[in-house]
């Protein structure tokens, strides 16, 4: 259904607000390291939670629209987090933002950095 006339349309999830989340998901998974056990359970997570990433959204797809999956909610990324490691004492939250951020890896318009504007 298109929006009444004069009406936007749906406004997607802020990229950069979405980036800043992830990158600092992954600065907490890097932090794991140190723990050989913590960050196995981890490391299921992220799997788990990438594989969800792979049955939503598929290997297609651009940052922005990882970003709007983002926004529409991260509960089903709990659910995955408890049953891949049970007992986890890490915060599965920013586990799945570290899975998001490692997902982003393979969208089609992904360069490591910033998008251009051209």
């Amino acid at each position: 259904m298109s929006p009444a006339p004069g009406y936007p349309g749906p406004v997607g999830y802020p990229l950069e607000n979405a980036l800043f989340q992830w990158e600092d998901g992954w600065r907490a998974l890097q932090e794991l390291s140190a723990d050989p056990s913590s960050r196995r359970r981890a490391d299921r997570v992220i799997d788990a939670v990438r594989e969800g990433l792979r049955r939503r959204i598929g290997p297609s797809f651009t940052a922005a629209e990882l970003a709007d999956l983002y926004g529409r909610g991260t509960d089903w990324c709990l659910q995955a987090a408890f049953e891949a490691a049970p007992g986890l004492d890490a915060d599965p939250l920013s586990l799945a933002d570290a899975a998001f951020w490692l997902y982003l890896r393979s969208a089609s318009d992904f360069a490591g950095g910033p998008s251009l504007v051209v």
